[in-house]
């Protein structure tokens, strides 16, 4: 399929971690992480791939790095390969676009979730006991209901298998109690920015999740932020609690395999050409809205 990568190799570096959508180079003391076309649902990596996924991905990182590195600072050094060592300017094809030069850290072990809206996990654990990652909510909620007051809701980093939501008390054992009220501090700071410009856009953040790193004791965000991968996007003119909602974000693909006989324990079919067709077009519009760029 034109312009998908299924894999990045970069033969002249060391492989520093693959992950299931990207791959991450070691060069010299940073970090070069590239973003395939790969999309994963269910713990599982797809062996379908959506046109541009990962150009989509980086951009739009970027787009967000630079929108709020005045509330953290983050681990993006460039995105231009022009500006990256010279050994990687041969790779440019496999690079453009699709391809950030980022700081190493120590990465902090916590998924660092922020909920605006009551939708998937969460949804799920407060239909079971009424809350979620140990916050008790109003009794009532539809599913899609927008919350009195966006909530952190942390979940432990899994290598396999689903993360696992854990309260704020159990965060503070896990790095400390300092440091977790300065994560959820910035979260919450981070996720009212963004939204208050996605909603400039016609867009609701219902929820997203963030990870941060440690470089020289210094908290500073990492992976990537606001992508259709880490977030949750409702166009506002079809919003309505109490169902499920159209989505320009990977629901849209788990919604699909969710319709299927698949057992989310084996390997998982191949998309119809028609759902990688219609999450293309979904990635890439709601990295147009935005954004204001029409094209990568």
């Amino acid at each position: 399929m034109k312009n998908t990568y299924s894999e990045i190799t970069i033969p002249d570096f060391p492989l520093f971690k693959k992950g299931k959508v990207r791959e991450v180079y070691e060069v010299g003391g940073n970090l070069l992480i590239v973003a395939s076309d790969r999309i994963s649902a269910f713990d599982w990596v797809l062996p379908s791939l959506i046109p541009n996924k990962g150009k989509i991905l980086t951009q739009l990182s970027k787009f967000w790095f630079e929108y709020t590195e005045l509330i953290s600072p983050n681990h993006m050094i460039t995105t231009q390969v022009d500006e990256y060592p010279e050994g990687l300017h041969k790779h440019r094809e496999k690079l453009e676009k699709r391809s950030m030069m980022a700081k190493k850290t120590k990465v902090v072990p916590v998924e660092c979730v922020v909920r605006g809206y009551l939708a998937g996990s969460g949804w799920k654990e407060y239909k079971a006991v009424g809350k979620t990652s140990g916050i008790k909510l109003p009794t009532g909620l539809k599913q899609s209901d927008r919350l009195d007051e966006p909530i952190f809701a942390p979940a432990t980093k899994a290598e396999e298998g689903h993360d696992i939501n854990i309260s704020f008390k159990e965060m503070q054992k896990i790095i400390g109690s300092n440091r977790t009220k300065k994560i959820k501090s910035v979260s919450l700071e981070l996720y009212q920015k963004a939204s208050l410009h996605a909603l400039s856009k016609g867009i609701i953040i219902a929820d997203t999740k963030f990870e941060f790193g440690l470089l020289n004791d210094e908290l500073i965000l990492v992976d990537e932020i606001f992508t259709p991968d880490s977030s949750r996007f409702w166009p506002v003119e079809s919003y309505s609690p109490g169902r499920s909602q159209l989505s320009l974000d990977k629901q849209f693909v788990r919604d699909y395999l969710e319709g299927t006989d698949w057992d989310k324990n084996s390997l998982p079919p191949p998309l119809p050409l028609d759902i990688v067709r219609q999450t293309a077009l979904r990635y890439m519009e709601i990295y147009r809205l935005l954004t204001d760029n029409t094209e990568l």
